[in-house]
Parts: C-alpha cells; structure tokens; sequence
C-alpha cells in the first residue's frame, strides 16, 4: 500500500480528530466512524496510525541538545494544584539573563511536542517555562489519550491558577530578566487569553488558536498576537466578537488566519501540521515576543 499523505485524507476525518481530541466524541464513537473512511484498500489501523501524533520522530529539538540548558523544576501554585512541575530551558552559551516565556500545553498535559516547543523558544534566545498542568494528577502519563482524561479531572479555573503562578516564577528567576511573555496551544490559547485578561504585567500573549474571553476584556494590558487556522471553524466562531470588543477598548493586537490550515497547524507531529503556516506564525511569534519583551 502506498504512503499515505495528506492530502489523501478527507477534510471531515480531520474535522472527527478533533472532536475527539476535544473530548466531544468518545474513543468508541470516534474509532466507529474513522472506520467509515477506511475504504479503497485503506485500513482503519493505517488510518488511525497516520493520523496519530507521532512523539518519535517528530521531535526538532533533542532533550539533551548541547546548545540548551534543560531541567525539570517544581513551582509552588499555592491558588491552583500546588506544587507543579515544569520544563526550564535556556540557551547553554549566554550567561546574563534573558526575557522569559511561557508555554502552555494542549488539553493533554506536557507531552514531548509542547516540551519541544518550549526547547524552540529557548533556542530563539529566552529563558522558557513549560509547566505541566496534570502534576497533581501524576504528571503527563506517557500518552495522549490517557493526559486528555487526566486533564478533564482538573478545573480549568485552577489550571488557570498554576500559569499564573508560573508567569510569576519565571518573572523573578535569576535567569529571567523580568519581562515576561506566554504562547499557548488550543487550550494553552485560552490559557494565554486569560492570562492577558488576570495579568496586567504580562508584557506579550501569543494564543494559538484558542478560546477568547468574553469578559473583562478591558482590562488586557498585553499586546496580543492570535494565530487561526482557516478551517478551524469552532475557534474562528468567537473571534469576530473578540475582536470587536478589542478595537472598541482600544487594545494593540495583530491577527492572523492562515488559509487552508487546521486547528492545530502548529503540532508538527500530527498530519494536521501545516508547514508553511506553522513556520510562518513561529517566526511571527519570536519577532513578536523579541519586539515586545524588552
């Protein structure tokens, strides 16, 4: 059977994925109708496997890279989960500090992709955070369908908690010069939106395809810079209502939606991965924190 790409893979199949990646479709609803798509000599285990994150071979930035300095600490978030633990990052060669930024995982906790990520941010030139929200649970359990059910345990409020507490450990580390930025996926987006919302000293929020606040908007203080993909249709619904009320408060933001992408365009370990898009808005997303954290 031939490689599959992606483009041989019809849009709804990944419209399904992230029904069930959002915990709208159960595991047995989602396999029963990915089967529907298994047709013309395609099986659904070469289905399921190809759209499947892929943590092997994927990775760009290796944990033991000798340009970074990286280790796990533990932050206290007295309002949230209590003691969580995190991914600390900085590039090895620089010994005065540097901005600082935070990176917040998906709905399913700190796997090896946002891990990478925040390895990506340090290599830019910042010291970066990267907190695993499911630490009261047990840490990110190894896979992603097991993180997605750990993580719906927790309250996302509290959550919100535990990135606030990090924003504040990472503005008062010896490595961190004291301005601070937060980028974030899917629900690291919302995150990061909230975070612009409760924070009036956070300097830069980058969401990537996230849920928008609908309240107290007036009071971001951050610029805002907000990545959409195209066909991501169940984000982009609150966006208009999100803008309108940014320009009506008068708040800086930058916008963009990429054509053709999905949400998730960003993860480059999933066929949902979009390169051009996905390296268009990481080279936006360093211009804007290295403008604005400074």
């Amino acid at each position: 059977m031939k490689k599959l790409k992606k483009e041989d893979i019809k849009q709804e199949v990944f419209d399904l994925y992230d029904d069930y990646a959002h915990n709208r479709v159960s595991r047995r609803l989602f396999l029963d109708k990915l089967s529907t798509y298994a047709v013309g000599g395609l099986t659904l285990p070469s289905l399921l496997s190809f759209i499947s994150p892929d943590y092997v071979k994927k990775i760009q930035i290796k944990q033991d890279d000798p340009r970074l300095k990286s280790e796990y600490i533990h932050y206290d978030s007295p309002n949230g989960g209590g003691s969580i633990k995190g991914l600390l990052s900085k590039p090895s060669d620089v010994s005065g500090k540097l901005p600082g930024i935070v990176v917040v995982h998906e709905n399913r906790g700190l796997n090896p992709h946002i891990e990478d990520v925040g390895r990506r941010a340090a290599l830019a030139g910042f010291v970066s955070l990267a907190p695993d929200a499911l630490t009261p649970l047990g840490g990110y359990p190894g896979n992603d369908d097991d993180g997605r059910e750990l993580q719906r345990k927790r309250d996302r409020n509290e959550m919100l908690e535990d990135f606030k507490a990090a924003f504040h450990y990472l503005k008062n580390h010896p490595d961190c010069d004291g301005h601070v930025g937060v980028v974030g996926f899917c629900f690291g987006g919302w995150i990061s939106n909230m975070m612009a919302v409760e924070l009036p000293e956070l300097e830069a929020a980058v969401p990537f395809y996230g849920g928008q606040p609908t309240e107290d908007i007036d009071k971001i203080n951050a610029p805002l810079l907000l990545h959409f993909g195209e066909l991501d249709k169940r984000v982009n619904a609150g966006w208009p209502a999100y803008e309108a009320t940014l320009k009506a408060h008068g708040k800086k933001y930058e916008a963009y939606i990429y054509e053709k992408a999905n949400h998730g365009f960003h993860n480059d370990t999933t066929p949902r991965y979009d390169r051009e898009a996905a390296e268009l808005a990481w080279d936006r997303t360093i211009a804007f924190f290295k403008k604005e954290l400074q």
